[in-house]
């Protein structure tokens, strides 16, 4: 018998939102995971929120839902908004009822920025890695290290001189056939972070990843990570600068070292320098860096690479590129949708834990009793 098209709309729901979603839904997993961190956070959320006044949005809850707006490559707040009036799995997720009502995006994003006073990106990435079945799949002996560059949100017409530099040629800044986004031509300019800065986001600097490649408003960001599974377990995000990486290596790896048994930090030639390795000696950590023998001496010997394990860390070192590329492509940090290195910092640094999140469920399954 062939079934009617009608729709009249039903008026009570009787399923509840847990009995939705399947029971190996892989969100199950890490809902548990994330709600076992938050918890261990609620001290932190108390800080940031006076005692008097209207109820703002849950932390919890906002940090549920940017976890969402990474895994599933959302864009914006008002998408974000939009599924979850009318996704179950979004709501169920999140923690908010059938009938509840959603927040607006501005309110999202207001209560969001809340959240860069408390350093809790940084603080959540710790609350996940803390707990002890996750911190025994971690290794404290060894790690990797690299950077990748984060687009900014601005354009290179934003680049223009500071107050006081000199002023462009005759034509540069004149926009041809006017309009928002009008052209124009900066050859015959020199332009340098010495005497420009955009007037979208000034902590962006102009920055090329090699030579013959083109120039653009970029941060870095910093990643350490242990080699037993391969999960992210520190951040940094800095302007970018010819040293940057090797700083930020120095700071996220100094809390591991000074240890009585010394530890390895895997990285790529762009590493290779004298003062570097000298500095990552004196904190008792070995460093397996790959040789850069590219017109100069290699500060790397056969002290090192005669070890067995030199071959594993340049092996391993490689996964970080994973993490990386999941960051940029999935959570849509390619180019980033915020202004200001606080903002980047704090979005990098989620999108870190949001990648330890997905691949912790079949880590946790397939590690021994």
């Amino acid at each position: 018998m062939r079934g009617g098209d009608r729709q009249p709309g039903e008026l009570f729901s009787y399923i509840d939102l847990e009995a939705r979603v399947r029971r190996d839904h892989p969100l199950r997993a890490i809902r548990e995971i994330a709600n076992a961190a938050l918890e261990t956070l609620s001290g932190d959320f108390a800080a940031l929120y006076s005692r008097m006044g209207r109820p703002s949005i849950a932390p919890e809850r906002l940090l549920r839902a940017m976890l969402l707006q990474a895994f599933y490559s959302i864009r914006s707040e008002r998408q974000l908004m939009e599924r979850l009036e009318y996704d179950l799995l979004f709501r169920w997720f999140v923690g908010l009822g059938l009938d509840d009502a959603v927040w607006d995006h501005s309110t999202f994003s207001k209560n969001r920025d809340r959240l860069l006073a408390g350093e809790i990106a940084g603080r959540f990435l710790d609350a996940v890695l803390a707990q002890p079945r996750v911190k025994r799949l971690l290794s404290s002996d060894h790690f990797s290290v690299d950077g990748t560059l984060i687009q900014a949100w601005a354009s290179l017409k934003s680049f223009k001189p500071k107050e006081g530099a000199q002023p462009p040629l005759d034509g540069d800044d004149a926009g041809a056939g006017g309009g928002r986004n009008s052209e124009v031509d900066f050859k015959g300019q020199k332009r340098s972070n010495a005497t420009h800065a955009s007037t979208t986001d000034p902590d962006a600097l102009l920055y090329r990843k090699g030579p013959g490649m083109e120039a653009r408003l970029c941060y870095i960001g910093h990643g350490l990570m242990e080699n037993r599974s391969g999960l992210i377990v520190d951040t940094r995000l800095t302007r970018v600068s010819g040293h940057a990486e090797r700083l930020a290596a120095l700071e996220m790896i100094e809390p591991w070292g000074e240890r009585s048994r010394a530890i390895t930090l895997g990285a790529d030639k762009g590493y290779d320098t004298r003062d570097f390795v000298m500095e990552l000696r004196e904190l008792n950590v070995r460093p397996h860096l790959a040789r850069n023998t590219s017109g100069r001496r290699s500060a790397i010997d056969r002290r090192t690479t005669r070890h067995p394990g030199y071959a594993t860390s340049q092996r391993v070192r490689k996964r970080i590129e994973e993490a990386f590329g999941w960051i940029k492509t999935v959570a849509g940090l390619r180019q980033t949708r915020f202004r200001g290195r606080e903002r980047v910092d704090l979005a990098f640094t989620f999108a870190a834990a949001a990648y330890n999140l997905v691949r912790l469920p079949r880590l946790l399954a397939e590690a021994p009793p």
